[in-house]
């Protein structure tokens, strides 16, 4: 069974027009954001909220929610995961009516909600307030163009998962430079020529962003209410590709789709020595691979310069208020609590999410856990200090779930067929800026 993708990594399956969801650079819908009544308030007024979110697990932590407050009922929908929920989610907010009351949005995803005025500004319901609560690099996905318009839930902060089994087999060492990175993956590939040192996902755009992230790429910038950059030229962008293109042109990495059933297969046998995504990954591997998930092990991120502690995000999401809600407080209350809440965020974690709060990140009980699905590992120790280190400056654009969907259309190609990435990711730019210009934006490039 492959189960759910914490990466949300959903957007190559549906076709590009299903997920372009009409904001235009000043398009806006929906009543206003303004607070109707007091959160406090309305926690002790009688409500039932809808609540659509795809992580599973989340009704133990709702439940404590609706002990602590009585009054209140949260019904949680799944309507979707993704892009499946945000073309369900848009369609409501421009019928103004049939959607929940809080939802799930992916980080990628929120600046094309929030920047046309589909979602509440929670700075309206004091959410400003809890930014010391949360990492850096989550709340600044978060604050949007001088507004809050969610609440940071998980996030995925990079490591590399290696199969030590493996490692130690071929008397190996985990790389910790990206120069030793391609060493290692010529010695794995030599020891069988049907091994990979790891894949990269032809149709996944999440997981190229965060290589660039981690070697100083910001390709996406929102200037302003109508202005975008888009350079995928940066220095960043092009060491990663030129590595990336070396590395699949001599067959020491995978151009595989993730998550298939082949793909676990190759988790599992061998065939792929490591996996470099997010903190949320030891739960997939304990329950999708088990017989070899205790060969497994988290080190940091290879980095670009021998010494340096440079990481990125790869996924997470937040929990955000639609701006047709009916019971805004409430829902405003709800979505602060459950994810700031010492108590939920405990909960959170104990069903699969990796925090995005400071408080559990320095907890030392959370760092010297022993994970067993890492062979007993404290790895919260490698995913914390990754938290940290996560580089400053990463946007997304007001309309990066159409980028998204184009990327297996661009860069992809280059990707399966081992060709120039740099070359891919001219040609995702121009679908980006062609895209973006049409929707009324003015789209600056280098």
């Amino acid at each position: 069974m492959i189960p759910v993708r914490p990466r949300r990594r959903l957007l190559a399956l549906v076709p590009a027009a299903a997920l372009a969801l009409g904001l235009t650079a000043c398009g806006s819908s929906g009543p206003s954001a303004a607070p109707s009544t007091d959160p406090a308030a309305a926690l002790d007024t009688p409500t039932t909220l809808t609540f659509w979110t795809w992580a599973p697990g989340l009704d133990k932590t709702v439940a404590l929610f609706e002990q602590k407050y009585p009054k209140i009922k949260v019904n949680i929908v799944n309507a979707g995961q993704s892009a499946t929920e945000y073309t369900k989610l848009q369609t409501a907010i421009k019928a103004g009516t049939g959607g929940p009351d809080v939802a799930q949005i992916e980080y990628f995803a929120l600046p094309e909600f929030a920047l046309s005025k589909r979602l509440v500004n929670l700075k309206d319901f004091g959410a400003a307030a809890l930014e010391p609560k949360f990492t850096a690099s989550a709340w600044s996905q978060v604050a949007v163009a001088d507004g809050v318009w969610a609440v940071p839930q998980d996030t995925g902060p990079m490591a590399m998962f290696y199969n030590k089994k493996l490692f130690d087999e071929l008397k190996l060492e985990p790389p910790k430079t990206w120069a030793e990175f391609e060493q290692v993956a010529v010695k794995i590939k030599e020891s069988d020529p049907k091994r990979f040192i790891t894949s990269i996902d032809p149709g996944d755009a999440g997981g190229l962003d965060s290589l660039m992230w981690q070697a100083g790429s910001r390709p996406f910038q929102q200037k302003d209410a109508t202005t975008v950059a888009v350079n995928l030229q940066d220095a960043g962008a092009k060491k990663t590709a030129d590595l990336w293109t070396s590395l699949l042109s001599r067959k020491l990495v995978d151009p595989a789709p993730g998550w298939t059933n082949e793909w676990w297969q190759g988790m599992g046998s061998g065939q792929y020595a490591m996996w470099l995504t997010g903190a949320w990954a030891p739960g997939n591997i304990a329950s999708t691979i088990p017989d070899t998930a205790k060969d497994w092990r988290a080190a940091p991120m290879p980095q670009w310069t021998a010494g340096d502690n440079v990481s990125a995000e790869n996924g997470g999401s937040a929990v955000a208020v639609p701006s047709t809600s009916k019971n805004k407080a409430a829902a405003a209350a709800f979505a602060i609590w459950l994810n700031s809440d010492p108590q939920a965020v405990r909960s959170l974690n104990e069903n699969g999410l990796f925090p995005a709060t400071t408080e559990l990140l320095k907890d030392p009980a959370f760092l010297d856990k022993p994970l067993t699905s890492l062979g007993g590992q404290p790895a919260n120790q490698v995913f914390a200090a990754s938290s940290a280190a996560v580089g400053k400056g990463w946007q997304y654009l007001p309309y990066q779930v159409y980028a998204n969907s184009v990327f297996k259309d661009t860069v992809g190609q280059a990707l399966g067929a081992g060709t120039d990435v740099n070359a891919g990711l001219t040609a995702w730019q121009k679908r980006i800026t062609d895209y973006g210009t049409q929707q009324g934006f003015k789209v600056t490039t280098p």
